[in-house]
């Protein structure tokens, strides 16, 4: 067998251009100067005995030289710049296809990555490497998420500057990533901390004041006495601070805001033609809310019906229901609660403000928590009917969504139905169902036919008309009668946009001291730097740290010569995630935030994958800048994101649990006894083993065990990390492995055992190409790869498993694509020779999985360049059809067999295929034909002679 060696490494050789003027490839200087392979080999810490135990236990689980290959093939990307996307005007040929490929770039904690992480980011690597071999121009950079609080409050705790921290957790992460072998544009690398980058975001903020889109204003805001600071929605959990668990409350302050109501309508609307899950379009129409409704005025009163000189306008999607509002709700934050109050309930009304305020937005509207609310001692009256009605104050409803205030329908709505029956209040039934059935027990709040809905003082009546046509009427009605207005309404809530933070984008604004007017600096003037601080805490009043750094605040105005004092709060992190997309276009572009002609070429992102949490935040926000860029001529889409990809997370180890009773007995999880008393214990799974669908005791089947994988959490202990994974079994396997555990938009769970599985099929595939080990453990140099013609179905088995993983690699079913290379190197295994071309192929397919063995299998078989750029194989339809079929066999209509024949096969060849047959001839042989049946590719009925089959 002819064995194909290295040929002498040429330093100017070219392999030739892919086929047609589409494709095209990158050049690269040739493969020169490797290291040995021996050169990245970790030293061993060991000696002696102990050191040849360690070394062969290594080798015992390695099944291929993994640890020299990954470092040597890292370090040759590295230095050539393999990955790097060249700009236009630079070597950019913009007349083939892009593919821009985009991660939601992390932020770079401390803890460094865990197995979770690299999910998402495997899946664009193999997407980027993939459409490189297409022949597309491919932008696939990375970047660092850096500003925000964990690194101030680390800060705080350590007396660390955020710079120095959040500096060390990048070079960690960079490390980590390059580590699994990411095709990431390093020349392209930002990071929202660095001042080159968010002059540009201070930038947009002017941009935005300039439209009307940035204004200051008295809002409520998460406050917490114990920390001294203004919270984020984000970092408040039940009422209590995130870190440190300390009750926050809501009092007003005055904030920086973004108009981001104004985009409303567009949000909603480009959301249609976005290749986006359903899901994630659906919860953004939801959290923008568009609703279509009346406002309606309120008289307010005392108790015997005199004026009290104001009104109360509450917000309605059912103006219909008007003959049912049997009392009002104003939020405990409405500003016109003080005047509402009555001095007999001014004591408990302030009690209950008080303890509303310590709840979260999300706790106070939670379906089922139970209502609470507190009588405000006025009433209203009801413009319709002329009734008096009570006024109450409860903190279910929210002094941000429409006017703050509501009237109730407890016959139609089932929180103000369960509030009216805790408060004993009236319930007026004013809607019947169409089909007259509904539960009176129950709040009914779909349309209907209206009943009880007429007044003769006021000539309005609606009895008998359709929900929607009365809704019209009442409407039509109130702005007749000057009682109110039709109007649409929001969920979406423009952006509370400041943090009284010192780790973020400082506000390019300065305050003129003897006015106070807020002037904005010019553009020349950024970027404003953030000062040097050595003091971080809060300062317990409300005001940010940054005022501590009193000779950054004081400053002058450049225009006027006045003394100014600076804007002391800073951007909140998303501020520099809103447009980080369009910085890797143009990078280091000091004149202009991206310039045109590249924004023009790369926009918008084609592919952009990252977890579900940000679904609803950060990509409305992104998608709101984005918009305001495209009105100003930044940007020529309307949208950011073309595709948006939610990988699914990574659970745990599944955690075996048993339990014990008092007395130290297994009890059962499924035994009919409360389990509330028993001991909970951890069981190893060496100890246990599968019986059907559920996990028993091997020692004692009758035990049933509970089993249940979990989030990684460093609480729970079961974080993996990465680099444990990749010293012990290989980046390729753990990238393959993370690939093959299921479907990359489902949750799967982590298994030690599977990496090994993927691992094992890396080494059969490395022995496939180089052959077995000497008995020193090395290999030989070159390949078995033998120059032999590929035969016909050599070809078939290549070109089924080219046409499965490309459709595969589109379609992101990543898992498929492998168990098509598994099954293509099960066959090759069968092969008597392996012919070098079919294995160049199988190689170009495993290249975008297994980057690394890839690239080393691809260099022993003779070839002088990286294959990041090699075409992509295609497959051939002649080597797709299938030429044979498993043909049933009927023998007098049953049954009895299958054989193998060619579709173009005659009736008589088919016939005396069956008869040869070792399992059909006992049938056929001796036995009398009356008559056959064949359906070409289908089917074979031998109707047997009974009579002569008698004789």
């Amino acid at each position: 067998m002819a064995l194909t060696t290295h040929p002498p490494l040429r330093l100017h050789a070219r392999p030739p251009a892919l086929a047609g003027d589409f494709h095209h490839r990158r050049r690269l200087p040739p493969l020169r100067g490797l290291p040995s392979r021996r050169a990245h080999l970790r030293p061993c810490r060991c000696t002696g005995a102990d050191a040849d135990a360690g070394k062969e236990q290594a080798q015992a689980r390695r099944a291929y030289p993994y640890n020299e290959i990954e470092p040597r093939w890292q370090a040759h990307w590295e230095e050539r710049h393999t990955f790097h996307t060249p700009d236009i005007g630079d070597g950019l040929d913009t007349s083939r296809p892009k593919c821009y490929i985009l991660d939601m770039f992390p932020y770079p904690s401390g803890a460094g990555l865990h197995v979770g992480h690299p999910l998402g980011y495997t899946a664009t690597d193999i997407l980027s490497r993939f459409k490189r071999m297409q022949g597309f121009n491919v932008l696939h950079p990375m970047g660092w998420d850096a500003f925000g609080l964990p690194a101030e409050q680390y800060a705080i705790q350590t007396g660390t500057h955020p710079k120095i921290t959040t500096a060390r957790n990048i070079d960690r992460f960079r490390t980590q990533l390059k580590s699994l072998g990411f095709s990431y544009d390093w020349d392209r690398e930002i990071s929202t901390t660095e001042p080159t980058y968010y002059k540009w975001t201070q930038w947009i903020f002017l941009q935005l004041l300039k439209r009307g889109l940035a204004y200051q204003a008295e809002v409520p805001v998460n406050w917490c006495p114990a920390l001294g600071t203004v919270l984020a929605n984000e970092e408040v959990i039940d009422g209590v601070s995130e870190r440190g668990g300390y009750p926050v409350i809501r009092k007003p302050m005055r904030q920086w805001m973004l108009r981001i109501t104004s985009y409303a309508d567009r949000l909603l609307e480009d959301l249609d033609d976005l290749d986006w899950p359903e899901s994630i379009k659906e919860m953004q129409r939801n959290w923008i809310g568009r609703s279509e409704g009346a406002e309606l005025e309120f008289c307010a009163v005392d108790q015997e019906g005199h004026d009290l000189d104001a009104k109360l306008t509450v917000y309605t999607t059912r103006p219909d229901t008007i003959f049912g509002a049997t009392y009002l709700v104003v939020a405990p934050e409405h500003v016109s609660l003080p005047s509402l109050t009555s001095e007999g309930q001014r004591v408990h009304v302030e009690e209950y403000t008080e303890v509303a305020t310590r709840k979260s937005e999300l706790e106070r509207t939670e379906l089922q928590k139970e209502k609470t609310g507190v009588f405000s001692g006025s009433y209203a009256k009801n413009p319709v009917t002329g009734e008096i009605i009570p006024i109450w104050v409860a903190d279910y409803v929210l002094a941000s969504y429409g006017t703050g205030a509501i009237m109730a329908v407890p016959a139609h709505d089932s929180r103000d139905h369960e509030f009216a029956l805790k408060y004993k209040l009236p319930i007026i039934k004013v809607v019947s169902p169409p089909n007259g059935n509904c539960d009176p027990e129950e709040a009914y709040a779909g349309d209907g036919i209206m009943i009880n809905s007429s007044n003769s003082s006021s000539g309005l009546n609606i009895n008998g008309m359709l929900s929607q046509d009365a809704a019209l009427k009442v409407t039509d009605w109130v702005e007749n009668n000057g009682f109110g207005k039709k109007k649409v309404n929001y969920k979406l809530r423009d952006w509370l946009f400041a943090r009284q933070r010192y780790w973020g984008e400082p506000f390019p604004l300065i305050y003129l001291d003897d006015t106070n007017e807020m002037v904005p600096l010019s553009e020349n003037e950024l970027p404003l730097t953030l000062p040097e601080l050595d003091e971080f805490t809060p300062t317990g009043t409300g005001e940010p740290p940054l005022t501590k750094a009193t000779d950054w605040v004081k400053t002058t105005d450049l225009l006027t010569g006045k003394p100014a004092t600076r804007e002391t709060s800073t951007m909140p992190q998303w501020a520099g995630s809103c447009w980080y997309y369009l910085r890797f276009m143009d990078p280091k572009n000091s004149s202009t935030l991206v310039d045109k002609a590249k924004e023009s070429y790369w926009g918008p992102v084609d592919i952009y994958v990252g977890g579900a949490e940000h679904s609803v935040l950060h990509l409305l926000y992104a998608r709101f800048w984005h918009k305001v860029l495209y009105d100003i001529g930044v940007v020529s889409t309307k949208e950011p994101f073309k595709c948006l990809i939610n990988q699914g997370l990574i659970l745990g180890e599944v955690e075996y649990t048993a339990y014990r009773d008092n007395e130290g007995r297994w009890v059962s999880a499924d035994s009919e006894s409360s389990l509330i008393d028993c001991h909970q214990e951890k069981v190893s799974a060496d100890k246990i083993t599968k019986v059907g669908d559920h996990y028993v005791l091997k020692d004692d089947p009758d035990i049933r065990l509970n089993a249940r994988a979990y989030k990684m959490s460093k609480s729970r202990g079961n974080v993996i990390n990465p680099d444990d994974v990749v010293s012990e079994y290989g980046a390729d396997s753990l990238r393959l492995y993370e690939m093959f555990m299921g479907p990359l938009r489902d949750s799967k769970t982590w298994s030690t055992g599977g990496i090994e599985g993927v691992h094992r099929f890396l080494g059969r595939t490395w022995r496939l190409v180089v052959g077995p080990p000497l008995p020193d453990g090395s290999y030989k140099d070159g390949t078995m790869a033998t120059d032999n013609e590929p035969t016909f179905e050599q070809l078939r088995v290549l070109h089924k498993c080219i046409a499965r993983v490309s459709e595969e690699i589109q379609e992101t079913r990543f898992n498929t694509a492998i168990s098509a290379m598994m099954e293509f190197v099960n066959a090759a295994y069968k092969w008597d020779t392996q012919p070098k071309s079919v294995i160049d192929s199988f190689v170009l397919l495993l290249a975008p999985f297994a980057p690394h063995l890839a690239e080393e299998l691809w260099f022993r078989l003779g070839h002088s360049q990286s294959l990041a750029y090699e075409q992509f194989p295609e497959a051939k339809d002649e080597y797709l059809k299938e030429s044979e079929v498993v043909l049933p066999v009927q023998i007098n209509g049953k049954t009895r067999g299958t054989i193998l024949v060619d579709k173009e096969c005659s009736e008589d060849d088919v016939f005396q295929k069956a008869a040869s047959d070792e399992k059909l001839s006992k049938y056929l042989s001796g036995k009398g034909i009356k008559k056959r049946i064949y359906v070409p590719g289908r089917i074979l009925n031998v109707i047997l002679d009974q009579q002569k089959a008698r004789t």
